[in-house]
């Protein structure tokens, strides 16, 4: 995920892309846990994606999280 690609949704966009990237985040750790995640990397991918969304809805609205 690009963060060019980010700031052309909306912001209504972004808020459902964030709750879904924390859902899978969740996921995400639930499975490292259990050790039942396969590829751990995916952890790493999942926090950049989570932190660029927060970034670009934070240039669009100007609020802190």
């Amino acid at each position: 995920m690009r963060a060019a690609d980010l700031r052309d949704l909306t912001t209504e966009e972004l808020t459902a892309k964030l709750r879904e990237l924390y859902d899978e985040l969740f996921k995400l750790r639930f499975q490292h846990s259990t050790n039942q995640l396969d590829n751990t990397g995916r952890l790493r991918y999942a926090r950049r994606d989570l932190a660029r969304v927060k970034t670009v809805l934070t240039e669009k609205t100007g609020e802190k999280w």
